[in-house]
């Protein structure tokens, strides 16, 4: 049968519309592997270095490589597809470390993104020794924003990222780091009313005999101490972040923010916790302050999950050096856990930076 004039013109257009997707899509198909280096970053907090990651797309990738405990799903030192793309930075929690989050990392990269993470000094696997303090309290978002910087001003990664285009991902005191870089203001004096109604709290308060002797030794009350605390907030420079347009918020430590403090928050935010959690209880946090966030994008809530559900899935050699991070309650699957989060943050991402999907 003969092509009528309509089917000829129909049948072009589709041949035209093929050849220039066709491009885009074996691009997209190239971008299926991730690779990493390792950076140093300034620490204008405490002085000295933080160290760090950064994770991108690679079409020369392929495999696992073995860090310490973490079976990273990139190949340190593969060539980076080039090209501006959207940065995203992830803060680890309380004593956690620049790969607790690799699995994040990347997805992300995997799809297009570049993430960087950072070992927040003092507030580390292997030094907790400024928890509580204002190098950690106020520090951290000051960190979060030299990682920018140094991406940004590194010659080898400005070229790669897209400086409209920046979010920030956290867990735990990492979600509390990712709040103030998106505006929020905390309110230390919160610390001490919370101890007080729940004293044998030992994820929180566990160290507030410490401070208050510490308190006492320079001759200040509690209250005085927490008010040198507040006032030191601001000490290395604002904790907000204007070139970080959107907050991927994982179990945030929350409990010291009031209304006044989250209404602050002048960009999207999506929201996960577990309603489980026994170290930042829901109450007291996340579901805390849900209600007064008006730029809330979305909220997760993983039932029957406990805090360390927001930590990637175990390798066997971490599930022996810290059971206790790497252990779910009955009925909850960490890996589909974070195959939801992975698809939840690459989406959010995209839809708030703007990004289109391949």
């Amino acid at each position: 049968m003969r092509a009528t004039p309509y089917r000829l013109a129909h049948s072009l257009r589709w041949l035209a519309l093929t050849l220039l997707i066709a491009p885009a899509l074996l691009f997209a198909q190239a971008v299926t592997g991730v690779g990493f280096q390792a950076i140093t970053i300034h620490d204008p907090v405490n002085g000295g270095s933080m160290p760090g990651y950064v994770f991108y797309p690679s079409a020369q990738a392929k495999g696992v490589t073995h860090v310490g405990p973490y079976d990273v799903g990139a190949t340190r030192g593969a060539p980076p597809l080039p090209g501006a793309k959207p940065l995203v930075v992830i803060s680890h929690g309380n004593g956690g470390s620049d790969l607790g989050h690799h699995t994040l990392a990347t997805y992300l990269a995997s799809h297009g993104f570049v993430v960087a993470t950072l070992e927040h000094p003092k507030d580390n696997f292997h030094d907790t020794s400024g928890v509580g303090h204002d190098v950690v309290l106020a520090g951290r978002p000051i960190e979060v924003k030299a990682t920018i910087d140094a991406v940004l001003n590194d010659p080898q990664w400005k070229k790669l990222v897209d400086v409209q285009r920046i979010g920030v991902a956290g867990f735990s005191a990492g979600g509390y780091t990712s709040l103030l870089i998106v505006g929020a203001v905390p309110q230390f004096a919160r610390f001490i009313d919370y101890c007080q109604r729940y004293p044998k709290d030992e994820a929180i308060c566990h160290d507030a005999d410490k401070i208050e002797t510490e308190a006492r030794n320079q001759g200040l009350t509690m209250q005085q101490w927490v008010a040198n605390l507040q006032n030191s907030l601001t000490r290395w420079g604002n904790t907000a972040d204007p070139r970080v347009k959107a907050a991927f918020v994982m179990a945030p430590l929350s409990l010291i923010f009031d209304q006044a403090g989250i209404e602050k928050i002048d960009r999207p935010v999506f929201l996960y916790y577990g309603d489980a959690d026994h170290v930042l209880i829901p109450p007291e946090n996340a579901a805390h302050i849900r209600p007064w966030m008006k730029t809330l994008v979305d909220v997760k809530v993983v039932h029957n999950a406990d805090h360390w559900v927001f930590i990637d899935p175990c390798s066997a050699a971490l599930k022996q050096d810290n059971p206790t991070i790497c252990s779910d309650p009955p009925g909850v699957d960490r890996i589909q856990v974070h195959q939801q989060i992975d698809a939840d943050a690459l989406a959010f991402f995209r839809k708030t930076l703007n990004v289109s999907a391949p």
